[in-house]
């Protein structure tokens, strides 16, 4: 059966008849296929493993995480690697997020993605990596993390949040933003709140990061604040630590948990991306593609992400607007006992 798509005629929603599988209730985002053909990176363009073409990406994404495990120290010349990357994802970020409107389809944004990054000499990380089939990820409304950008134009009301991540010259930068769509998305009280506490909590976090810090207390200071403002962590997904290979050691939790490991030492490179839902469900639901995570009840869903540099003092922010921020952290360390 061919499901036309309620936005035009000619998209259809792939997964509306796909067995054991439902849409939240409440749900405002569907599938709007077809998806446009897979962007061609110039040749000229520095690749990770994953994406070369004479090996299996699938092979090369699972060599890194084996190869990973452990909590990397930079150098210097890593440090300024990641620092150039992030720099250049924030730049593109921005212009993204300026084209953000009614009317405007979710892979238009990702085209300005590609072609950002490869003015910036740039090749965008999502592209290929495990099969990932765009160039940055843009989560709609319910959707916690990971949408692929279709043919879905934005609606006044809405929100989104855009993932960019990009590899400069052998490492990476990773950040995301959520945004409000249209007039009545700025004028909505819950969304623009849900998307002040998420950047909240990142902030927050960021606020007592460094040396000597342990990486559970990114999650111990994110889980209390996300709640008291009637939000819930999405508890299964997490930052990571980010340099030359996309996502290696340390998965950084934002909740509570046991599972946290390590110490930060100065070198230490890594995201903080907290996910937050509307209300107290923190469960999601995977779609059928197998990379959109929404909302198991419809809520929506906000997120905020930096990349990090664990310094001497304090935490370089990477990926800030405007470039580089150093934040000397060492009076709220003292005043928390860290």
């Amino acid at each position: 059966m061919l499901n036309l798509h309620p936005h035009t005629k000619m998209t259809v929603d792939p997964f509306a008849d796909t067995p054991g599988f439902q849409y939240p209730v409440g749900a405002t985002v569907r599938a709007c296929y077809p998806l446009s053909p897979k962007s061609k990176v110039p040749d000229s363009i520095f690749r990770p493993n994953y994406a070369r073409e004479s090996v299996s990406g699938t092979f090369w994404a699972y060599w890194e995480f084996l190869s990973s495990r452990n909590i990397k120290v930079n150098s210097e010349k890593e440090q300024e690697g990641v620092r150039k990357a992030a720099k250049l994802a924030r730049e593109v970020l921005e212009i993204a997020a300026s084209k953000v409107a009614p009317g405007v389809t979710t892979d238009e944004i990702d085209k300005v993605v590609f072609e950002e990054a490869i003015k910036r000499d740039c090749y965008p990380s999502p592209l290929g990596y495990h099969g990932y089939p765009k160039s940055v990820c843009t989560s709609v409304n319910e959707i916690i993390c990971h949408g692929i950008p279709d043919q879905r134009p934005l609606e006044d009301g809405d929100i989104i949040n855009i993932d960019v991540t990009l590899y400069h010259h052998g490492f990476h930068g990773d950040l995301n933003g959520t945004y409000p769509v249209g007039p009545k998305a700025e004028a909505d009280e819950a969304s623009m709140n849900l998307i002040k506490t998420a950047r909240d909590c990142l902030d927050a976090a960021i606020a007592i990061c460094g040396p000597g810090v342990p990486f559970a207390q990114i999650g111990k200071t994110i889980q209390p604040l996300a709640e008291s403002r009637n939000t819930a962590v999405a508890k299964n997904w997490h930052g990571h630590g980010i340099s030359n290979v996309f996502h290696s050691a340390p998965t950084i939790y934002h909740h509570k948990t046991k599972k946290a490991y390590g110490v930060m030492q100065p070198g230490n490179i890594f995201t903080i991306e907290p996910m937050l839902n509307a209300g107290t469900e923190w469960r999601d639901l995977s779609w059928p593609d197998d990379w959109t995570i929404s909302t198991i009840d419809g809520a929506r869903s906000a997120a905020a992400e930096e990349t990090l540099l664990i310094t001497e003092t304090g935490v370089e922010i990477l990926t800030a607007k405007g470039g580089p921020k150093h934040i000397d952290t060492r009076e709220a360390r003292a005043a928390l006992g860290l």
